[in-house]
């Protein structure tokens, strides 16, 4: 077990945070659980923290001491060990903020990905000139540079759909973010054209949300919920004007999955939604 030479990645950090609620299920404190484990109260606190790289053995060690009986999440969370290969995300570290290279790695390791948006079309289904639209559209506005790097890193987050064993996608769009004609008519119509290319293919069900329905309870912001392998290892993203948000504690989890099952039901079926995506392609 060595401290890790970069930031800790997401899985790292869950990993520690997991552990984490292992042991508060057995009232241990830190201290306890550092002299029965053979470790430092503060090796414990770095474990939590995702700043030690933890092996399979020591996972499981610590799950008997904590009386975990779940086989299915002792082996979930001894995938998450080791030393972590560092992802092509983090050769953008420098010049991105870190809840894009957090979003990035949650959908590459995701068994799945759910995501609902009121006003904008979802980014792993943006083409290159609607993302650098909206990425031209920022306050306060983004330098060139930036522009570029955010760009990059949007085109390369939807690798995860279509390389190697494609992610499924389910993306909930309200016909809002249909009409904002972002970029102009033609960068539009493309945008649209693009949703209905991609509505087909297997793994990617696109549902929109037609106007006239409601209401629709925390739909303030676009919601990112990304399967574990098993469903306590499901994460929720929140993308605020403050920033990124992660939720994983069991409360959020049940409440967003509500939320995104509610959007679900209010939504036309794939096929009426890509009309109704064609009509407006149209009326541009």
């Amino acid at each position: 077990m060595a401290p890790t030479k970069y930031p800790p990645t997401v899985r790292q950090r869950r990993l520690g945070a997991e552990l984490r609620r292992l042991r508060e299920r057995t009232d241990l404190s830190a201290t306890d659980a550092g002299r029965l484990f053979g470790a430092s109260q503060s090796r414990v606190s770095s474990i939590k923290a995702g700043r030690y790289a933890v092996s399979a053995d020591r996972v499981r060690h610590l799950a008997s001491l904590y009386n975990c009986a779940d086989q299915a999440l002792i082996e979930a969370l001894v995938e998450m060990t080791g030393r972590q290969t560092r992802g092509w995300w983090e050769q953008q570290r420098e010049v991105l903020p870190a809840g894009l290279l957090d979003l990035a790695e949650l959908e590459h390791h995701a068994t799945s990905v759910r995501v609902a948006t009121m006003i904008h079309v979802p980014g792993l289904l943006q083409t290159r000139d609607h993302a650098r639209a909206l990425f031209d559209s920022t306050v306060p506005p983004l330098p060139p540079h930036a522009v570029e790097h955010r760009l990059s890193h949007r085109i390369k987050r939807q690798g995860v759909l279509h390389e190697g064993k494609p992610t499924p996608l389910t993306a909930i769009i309200h016909e809002a973010a249909l009409r904002m004609g972002l970029g102009g008519p033609a960068v539009a119509r493309a945008q649209l054209q693009h949703l209905i290319e991609m509505s087909e293919r297997a793994t990617i069900t696109v549902l929109v949300i037609p106007f006239g329905t409601g209401p629709l309870p925390g739909s303030g912001q676009p919601i990112n919920h990304f399967g574990g392998s098993i469903p306590r290892l499901d994460t929720v993203q929140l993308d605020t004007d403050h920033g990124s948000e992660l939720l994983d504690a069991e409360a959020h989890l049940v409440k967003y999955r509500s939320v995104l099952d509610r959007f679900e039901s209010y939504a036309l079926k794939p096929t009426a939604s890509r009309d109704l995506i064609h009509r407006i392609a149209q009326s541009i």
